[in-house]
């Protein structure tokens, strides 16, 4: 008999195995294998095979290394009895002689009796099957298949959500614009840094004609998938909503109710959206953003919000306004990722520091300007992971 102390630790070091070892298609076959290895002999564990659910049935696709004369079913119904046993307990030993998994386990000969446990993944489900030799002891073995099925139960969960979440992530990151629009006499350059590998914040584009086009800025509260689905929302409605000929308020609020509806109301997003002249002529609505800054010479001019966030009301009060965008000018739009950057001292970057850089370096390109920005303030932060998402978009107008 294995002692605790033994048992403990080799249970513990396969478990580790389960949570650390890369995920492929041989992984569960690999952790059968690793479990007959590391307590066979301890256990009087032997054969160890696994069963894929397909259907109404479970196929053999991993039958024991060691397996040359050995016969076994080379499907299981899900209908069984037996199979049935082990989906309701999670494992389960078979030493009823009138029941068997596998009725060639214990065929006259040499004493086995079959052993099971199974794990799931959503829909998906696996058995492991075993034999149990002469002298195998039940509590020892229910306890090492239910711990083992419980780590690797978590391991496939774990996955999922992963999965999901990089899937989200890769789907949030296709909303985001993948090129930037070539509009005559003005530069324009965007950067999006996340805090987490899904961001809250976003921006887009909207190109009507010549003459003129549209630009967005938002970011929705929180983190995470909750903060992707509205960001998601956020935008596919501005995409649907807004057309040259088309007021932006009026989609403004009609976006804000059906926000209002679908999402929990303790989230919201705020949204500033402008259409620029080719003339210079800006004409803006700020739901709840941070105002951004048009830059022109020693003078800032803030487009400060002329609305509130996104969401959280059923209605909404928001006006459009109008500004000039001279010649030279420039137009920074920020998420407070930016300006709330801290340093080792607690202090934020602040909107101040943003205009004055700004002002130093408005002779600089669009895209200069935005690589100055977040280097800046990522250094500000003494080069420590982004705090908030982060994210701005920089527009110059310049000579045709």
């Amino acid at each position: 008999m294995i002692t605790p102390k033994d048992f403990y630790r080799k249970l513990d070091n396969l478990i580790a195995k389960i949570g650390k070892e890369k995920t492929s298609q041989y992984f569960l076959s690999s952790i059968a294998a690793e479990l007959e290895k590391t307590f066979g002999e301890d256990l009087k564990i032997a054969h160890g095979r696994l069963y894929k659910e397909s259907g109404d049935e479970y196929v053999l696709v991993s039958p024991p290394s060691k397996a040359k004369n050995l016969r076994m079913a080379p499907k299981l119904s899900t209908h069984a009895e037996a199979v049935k046993r082990v989906l309701e307990n999670g494992s389960y030993i078979y030493d009823d002689p009138q029941l068997s998994i596998d009725p060639q386990i214990g065929i006259p000969g040499e004493y086995s009796i079959p052993a099971a446990f199974y794990i799931r993944r959503k829909s998906k489900r696996w058995l492991f099957i075993f034999e149990l030799k002469s002298g195998w002891v039940r509590d020892e073995v229910e306890f090492c298949f239910n711990a083992v099925r419980s780590a690797l139960n978590y391991r496939m969960f774990s996955d999922a959500v992963q999965n999901e979440y990089e899937q989200a992530a890769l789907i949030q990151r296709s909303l985001l614009p993948a090129t930037t629009p070539k509009i005559g006499g003005y530069q324009i350059a965007a950067r999006s840094k996340p805090a987490e590998l899904v961001v809250g914040d976003f921006y887009d584009y909207f190109e009507f004609d010549e003459e003129m086009y549209g630009v967005s800025i938002g970011d929705a509260s929180g983190h995470g998938l909750l903060a992707a689905m509205l960001v998601r929302d956020v935008v596919t409605g501005l995409r649907m909503g807004m057309e040259k000929e088309l007021k932006m308020v009026h989609t403004i609020k009609k976006l804000n109710r059906v926000l209002h509806r679908s999402t929990y109301s303790s989230r919201f997003a705020t949204l500033f959206y402008a259409e620029i002249e080719r003339n210079g002529n800006l004409i803006y609505a700020n739901a709840g953003h941070p105002g951004p800054l048009l830059v022109r010479g020693d003078s800032v001019q803030e487009l400060k919000a002329n609305g509130t966030i996104l969401g959280a009301l059923p209605e909404i009060a928001i006006q459009r306004a109008i500004a000039r965008f001279e010649l030279n000018s420039v137009l920074v739009m920020y998420s407070d990722g930016i300006f709330e950057r801290h340093n080792r001292h607690d202090e934020q970057f602040g909107i101040p520091r943003l205009k004055k850089l700004v002002i130093r370096n408005q002779q600089k390109t669009a895209p200069e300007i935005l690589d100055l920005i977040f280097d800046t303030v990522f250094q500000y932060g003494h080069g420590a992971n982004w705090e908030d998402d982060a994210t701005a978009v920089v527009i110059k107008r310049v000579n045709e």
